[in-house]
């Protein structure tokens, strides 16, 4: 069990948090909510120990080891994939080193054979004998395929070490483990496996996430950081939202019910408190008015933008023809003879665990790269606007933000603009922001302003949901549901897909494509079905040659 008493960071003159108390049991998943500057991860860091409260403690049943998903990507580059998983648990990794050490020795004493002993018998309780495959397990699990485990670090892509990084946190079986963001830069497969991992997992859990879906899967509990204070709900994500939302309108409604009341009795009061017959009568309603007291109703600090996508014309039935498109990059074929033709009412999901392939799919349809081979054709009635996972380009210049999205609006008068980027949050002076210097979440929400403000009826998105809050991504969900156009997208959250897509394109690992008119979890659940069949088969054949 871990838990924060009394617990108050104060940050200048700001309180952050102030007197949380809360407890986190064993055997549940906690779900870590809030609006983005909450402090979701900074009270994960105080839960740590990486960071010291201004008051207040932090307790841990003794003899508990807590993990806490590392963040810094470089601090592992001189290690192997195998090692950096295994020092996930410190004590035994240094007795493993120990032990090397010793063994290595030429002249080996007796106290070396004492202490060897010692580390061997120690070692053995704590399962080392299994480290290594237990890690080769969680590796392979999160998709980092054998052939990579005793490479450096420093010789992975970023989203392998994402992967490493987390198998790490989950080593050794943790009695509290502490994860922020675990699915940023996972692919769907990875996310999958991780949901079965926590369901699975017996001891403590707390989580930030953005995703709606993950939270859903695995939390038993929500723990909600609003105003300083974190408020304990049992049950997922959805279950909390439900809740919260009947507490206001319970509030609501018992305050509608005195309001009535204290109407009641002022008009009393008004008409017969000169009345000598009645003055008891209005001296008794006088008491019973000041005892009535309204709850105080506090808006939450969560601000939900509000995102339309609303075409200028309407598309006809002739979209998109893609015939024979392969690419290849650095000597490797990402893309091959892929062909699909899209129709005015498809909202297409591209899935799979290559990101590099959709990014590139995405950037030959956007005109922005150029295919080795075969062609593509838009129909005449489309407009496309294109969300591009990496938007650095666009915000290299020192615009301001009016400015910048006045370029991509037809009309070109300030307050026109301004109302797009009103329901994107940026009021008043954020208007006159360089965008330079906007934060990731900032530069995304001026990109979902610029979708909005073109008035296309084909929409491309890569990864769309990269670097917002949960109430963006919920209104981004809702834009993309009513959107009347066609869709083309990639995105981790599982909901955004299950809701959105009426289509499915997993492109596969040899640049080649599987295309189905489904819905995202009826495609997993044939995917399912298929893999079963593949290793029934397999097996099959193998009882067969014996």
């Amino acid at each position: 069990m871990i838990s924060a008493n009394n617990v108050t960071l104060r940050i200048g003159k700001k309180a952050l948090f102030e007197d949380v108390n809360i407890k986190f049991t064993e055997g549940n998943c906690y779900g870590l909510i809030g609006a983005n500057g909450a402090g979701k991860s900074t009270f994960l860091k105080i839960l740590s120990g990486e960071l010291e409260s201004t008051s207040g403690e932090i307790a841990i049943t003794p003899g508990q080891r807590l993990s806490f998903l590392k963040q810094d990507h470089f601090q592992y580059d001189e290690y192997t994939v195998l090692d950096t998983v295994i020092m996930g648990n410190a004590r035994l990794y240094e007795i493993m080193k120990e032990k090397d050490a010793i063994y290595a020795k030429e002249d080996f004493s007796d106290e070396d054979g004492i202490r060897a002993s010692e580390l061997e018998a120690e070692f053995a309780d704590m399962d080392g004998w299994e480290a290594e495959s237990d890690a080769a397990t969680l590796l392979n699990g999160l998709g980092i395929e054998t052939d990579l485990h005793y490479t450096l670090m420093k010789d992975l892509t970023g989203a392998q070490k994402v992967k490493v990084l987390l198998a790490q946190a989950l080593f050794g079986n943790p009695d509290i483990l502490l994860l922020d963001e675990p699915t940023n830069h996972l692919d769907l497969d990875a996310i999958a496996w991780l949901e079965e991992f926590l369901i699975n997992f017996e001891n403590t859990v707390i989580v930030v996430s953005h995703d709606r879906y993950f939270l859903n899967k695995v939390c038993t509990h929500t723990a909600d950081i609003d105003y300083g204070k974190i408020q304990l709900y049992a049950g997922n994500y959805d279950f909390w939202y439900e809740s919260s939302q009947l507490l206001i309108r319970q509030m609501k409604e018992a305050n509608k019910k005195k309001e009535e009341k204290i109407k009641e009795l002022q008009e009393f009061i008004s008409r017969f408190s000169a009345n000598a017959s009645k003055s008891k009568q209005a001296t008794s309603r006088k008491k019973a008015l000041e005892k009535i007291q309204l709850d105080e109703i506090r808006p939450s600090s969560r601000k939900y933008p509000y995102i339309d996508f609303r075409p200028n014309r309407e598309i006809g039935n002739e979209v998109l023809t893609v015939e024979g498109i392969s690419k290849t990059i650095d000597g490797v074929k990402v893309l091959d003879n892929v062909s699909f033709i899209l129709g005015h009412d498809d909202k297409v999901a591209f899935v799979g665990s290559n990101e590099f392939a959709k990014t590139t799919l995405f950037r030959i349809l956007a005109g922005e790269l150029e295919p080795d081979e075969g062609t593509y054709k838009w129909g005449v009635t489309t407009s496309q606007s294109y969300f591009p996972k990496d938007n650095t380009k666009e915000f290299d210049n020192d615009d301001i933000i009016v400015d910048w999205l006045t370029q991509y609006s037809e009309i070109k008068d300030v307050t026109y603009v301004r109302g797009f980027l009103g329901r994107m949050l940026f009021a008043g002076e954020d208007g006159v922001k360089k965008v330079r210097v906007l934060s990731g979440g900032e530069k995304v929400r001026c990109m979902l302003s610029k979708l909005m403000i073109s008035g296309a009826n084909v929409l491309i998105l890569d990864e769309p949901t990269d670097h917002l809050d949960m109430e963006s991504i919920t209104a981004l969900n809702n834009g993309l549901i009513k959107f009347p156009g066609v869709l083309l997208f990639s995105s981790r959250d599982h909901q955004i897909v299950q809701t959105t897509a009426n289509r499915i394109i997993e492109i596969l690992p040899n640049g080649s494509i599987i295309d189905k008119i489904t819905t995202y979890d009826e495609y997993l659940e044939s995917d399912a079905m298929a893999r079963k069949r593949t290793v029934y088969s397999s097996n099959k054949d193998a009882e067969d040659d014996n």
